[in-house]
């Protein structure tokens, strides 16, 4: 399966990584989609973090998600919706890969610059796919974009 990571989405489609983006810092918590050791999925809440061309996810140490990650990096991440029901700014998922940074060097400066002391789990997602659903009139509009291939975008009655 082809990954990017966040720095090639937003050259290839900087429209709509800007508007992914802006939804995802509109709030602090979003819900993270990982798969348990029999298969089944498991929900559970985190941060986002955009820096340096990245996507990271940070975890506490020991964490359940982190274990399933560690176990099978395939992830899905879905923007906070809000508090109303407006659909303001549409509707985010990421879908993608994530790989364990281990350098403990590298983890201390992520830690430095966002106030956040190690230990922690620090994951590097890399981008499977990504859809923006959101709401134009009477229809649905399905923004969705793989790496290697423009951006698409459908309506749905």
């Amino acid at each position: 399966m082809t990954t990017s990571s966040w720095a090639d989405f937003l050259a290839a489609e900087p429209e709509l990584a800007a508007t992914v983006r802006a939804r995802f810092e509109r709030h602090r918590h979003h819900v993270l989609a990982t798969l348990r050791k029999d298969g089944s999925p498991r929900v559970t809440g985190l941060e986002v973090i955009f820096r340096e061309g990245e996507l990271w996810l940070g975890m506490m140490p020991g964490s359940v998600k982190a274990l399933d990650l560690r176990r099978d990096p395939r992830l899905a991440v879905h923007a906070n919706p809000g508090a109303d029901d407006s659909m303001d700014g549409g509707d985010v998922k990421i879908a993608g890969r994530a790989a364990e940074v281990l350098d403990a060097a590298e983890i201390a400066r992520f830690g430095d610059a966002i106030g956040q002391p190690p230990p922690f789990h620090l994951f590097r997602v890399t981008l499977t796919e990504v859809v923006r659903t959101s709401v134009r009139g009477d229809h649905l509009l399905i923004q969705s974009w793989r790496p290697g291939a423009p951006a698409q975008t459908r309506t749905r009655d």
